[in-house]
């Protein structure tokens, strides 16, 4: 009787485990696994084409590959496809790298942050968490309701439409706006 008590317990304990752990949210009609880095991640998704196009172009793969941890914010392929005619192209030119990966890594934070944690630091903030991306730019974080929202230099809000994509080197963020340090 012990024995199946102590059985019962911890198959009890394992099933609160599991209901406790919550899997990566899929992105772009793809699995995202923690045991992969962001770009390992980032090329299974649909959503993402244009930005690891991108990422590849500015020579930023090795850079995203390392050990981090790193905060991503992620503009899906419409986000990009809303920017004026002509500008992913340009960005994609040889001669503009410099620009291109001074975009791309607006989007990047050093450290890893959740969305628990940006909404404790822009409740801590009266509101608003200012923070500075790799590129050594700012952006600032607010909330409305539940949704968090990323604000660039020009005054633009992307919404968060995915959080906690979690990754061996960090964790990314889907945004619905590319966010421009000009």
């Amino acid at each position: 009787m012990t024995r199946t008590f102590k059985t019962a317990a911890f198959a009890l304990l394992l099933g609160a485990a599991g209901a406790a752990y919550a899997a990566n949210p899929d992105v772009g009609g793809a699995a995202m696994f923690e045991n992969r880095n962001i770009v390992e991640n980032a090329v299974n998704s649909k959503d993402h084409t244009t930005l690891v196009a991108a990422v590849q172009a500015a020579g930023l793969v090795e850079t995203l590959e390392g050990t981090g941890p790193f905060t991503v914010f992620a503009p899906t392929n419409a986000a990009f496809a809303a920017l004026p005619d002509g500008t992913v192209e340009t960005l994609l030119m040889p001669e503009n790298k410099a620009m291109l990966t001074d975009v791309l890594t607006y989007h990047v934070v050093a450290g890893k942050l959740t969305a628990a944690d940006l909404a404790q630091r822009i409740a801590a903030n009266d509101g608003v968490y200012i923070f500075e991306t790799v590129n050594g730019t700012k952006l600032s974080a607010q909330m409305r309701g539940d949704t968090i929202y990323i604000g660039d230099k020009g005054g633009h809000n992307a919404t968060v439409t995915i959080s906690d994509v979690n990754q061996s080197n960090g964790v990314i963020h889907v945004l619905d706006r590319v966010l421009l340090p000009m």
